[in-house]
């Protein structure tokens, strides 16, 4: 059954695949400054300025689920879905998410962050759109 209303479901969802996305971004900045990169600084700046803006609208959504008393919370993981408890005013509903599924929305979400650093006034959905 359904306890979420579409709003709290985007809102929870957003939260989630941008937390994924800040991970990804966190780990790509750690890979650049110990890789073997001639020139580390223009990858670097480019990531950081992405993980700033992604964590300042984290933390935006942070503050609207805690006023809402939403909370998404990691239950387990196998070879193909992922599973997270979604709290809502004491109600709870359980959702899976698709590995493959996952990793789309997480990539949607780095080239959106990537595009809001580099073109800040254009909103589409690939890198090579904003072009």
């Amino acid at each position: 059954m359904r306890y979420l209303n579409e709003e709290d479901q985007e809102l929870a969802s957003r939260y989630l695949f941008l937390s994924m996305a800040l991970t990804v971004i966190s780990q790509d900045i750690q890979s650049i400054e110990n890789g073997n990169f001639k020139i580390k600084e223009p990858y670097l700046e480019l990531l950081r300025k992405m993980e700033h803006k992604g964590k300042v609208e984290r933390q935006n959504l942070r503050q609207i689920m805690k006023n809402k008393q939403l909370q998404v919370i990691y239950l387990n993981k196998n070879e193909s879905f992922c599973s997270y408890l979604f709290v809502s005013q004491g109600y709870e509903e359980k959702r899976n998410y698709f590995i493959p599924a996952i990793r789309k929305n997480v990539e949607n979400i780095v080239y959106e962050l990537m595009r809001k650093v580099l073109n800040p006034g254009n909103h589409s959905n690939r890198l090579e759109d904003a072009q």
